[in-house]
């Protein structure tokens, strides 16, 4: 691969984390499961990719996301959460708030709406991250942070690419049935090997993946353990109460993503608005993510007791919150004005970059949609 250098420091302390991940792997006999790897990689005190201190989003990070692109993302979400607010409390809160903006946007939509907000949470693992959030909405005073999830909560709750950085287990379909694809140490390097999969995980293949026993011999995919978990306790949070939570992420309903085809899986590596493949380059400084089985997120979240309320892409998820009618605020005739702001949003909306690949779940208890969004429902995809 052809990528860019690392300053020195970073690559000392990319060095530092790949050491301490292998003596985990020697302390697992030598194979230590992918996604306890990709848990160190992602989130390793002070060496892991979130909890260390690179820049990651933006023209001087690892990849740009849709609220970095316009204000009418943001926008268009608050004229969603709005309703919402209307039907239950006052109340926003975010799970990994990248560098603020969105939140920002939000806000400020709310506010040119009439809404106001008494309190907006974020939940941040990212202590660079979080001082980033912390400078972008120093003007926002409702805005506090948390370091977990809240004993209770009415409202909104948003997470934009939250569950595609979740650790996922990696396994491998083989003559006598699934493995598990661990990490191992092998002439000074981290390689693959296959090991025998856990009960636990075998059953969970059993239940996330369709035609699992048909699926081809060498056939490479992810299963959603920490995902599933997360949207179980969220999905527990908000049936104890009255709100939904609004889920932006690139990914699949299961019937397309365990597709005969995806025989690589999804794994994804970002580095400086790099893609590429390989999960062992540069530990701590680069991002890992897996597509996300939406059927699966579902799944989770009905089970801890809220309704599924609604699944579209994103392009449906915006051009039905009204993003079209935010873009025609500034004048066409106003070019200079007008173009980025149109060039941003056909970005969002367009089935070759965001708009088709990134799907929008919504689920939540005690909360009607607006017709607009009801109609643009696929939730029978899943």
């Amino acid at each position: 691969m052809s990528l860019p250098v690392p300053h020195p420091d970073a690559l000392a302390a990319s060095q530092e984390l790949a050491t301490l991940i292998a003596a985990e792997v020697a302390q697992h006999a030598g194979l230590l499961p992918f996604s306890r790897f990709m848990e160190l990689a992602l989130y390793a005190p002070r060496l892991g990719y979130y909890s260390g201190g690179a820049a990651k989003l933006g023209k001087d990070g690892d990849f740009t996301t849709a609220p970095e692109m316009s204000p009418l993302f943001g926008a268009t979400v608050a004229r969603v959460a709005a309703d919402i607010i209307a039907q239950t409390a006052p109340q926003l809160l975010e799970f990994g708030a990248g560098t603020g903006r969105l939140a920002r946007d939000v806000l400020t939509a709310l506010a040119e709406l009439g809404v106001t907000v008494e309190r907006y949470a974020i939940v941040e693992l990212s202590g660079e991250l979080r001082a980033r959030q912390q400078e972008a909405l120093r003007d926002f005073p409702q805005v506090v942070w948390l370091d977990g999830f809240p004993e209770t909560f009415d409202g909104v709750i948003l997470g934009n690419e939250v569950l595609d950085a979740m650790p996922v287990h990696l396994v491998v379909k083989e003559a006598d049935g699934w493995r598990e694809q661990c990490v191992t140490v092998r002439d000074g390097r981290f390689a693959f090997e296959a090991a025998a999969a856990a009960p636990a995980l075998l059953a969970q293949i059993e239940r996330q993946i369709p035609g699992h026993d048909s699926l081809p011999e060498g056939y490479v995919t992810e299963v959603h353990g920490t995902a599933c978990g997360f949207m179980a306790t969220l999905g527990a949070l908000l049936a104890k109460g009255r709100g939904a939570a609004i889920l932006f992420d690139y990914g699949f309903p299961a019937h397309e993503y365990y597709h005969e085809d995806r025989a690589a899986g999804t794994l994804m590596c970002h580095y400086r608005h790099h893609a590429h493949a390989d999960p062992f380059y540069l530990p701590g400084l680069q991002d890992i993510t897996a597509h996300v089985d939406f059927t699966a997120m579902a799944l989770a979240a009905h089970g801890a007791g809220v309704e599924v309320l609604a699944y579209m892409s994103q392009a449906s998820f915006l051009l039905a919150g009204g993003i079209g009618d935010l873009l025609l605020r500034t004048d066409p005739a106003d070019v200079k004005a007008y173009l980025p702001q149109a060039g941003a949003v056909q970005r969002l909306l367009s089935p070759a970059e965001m708009g088709e690949l990134f799907k929008v779940l919504v689920v939540g208890r005690q909360v009607t949609l607006a017709p607009a969004m009801a109609a643009a429902d696929r939730a029978h995809k899943l």
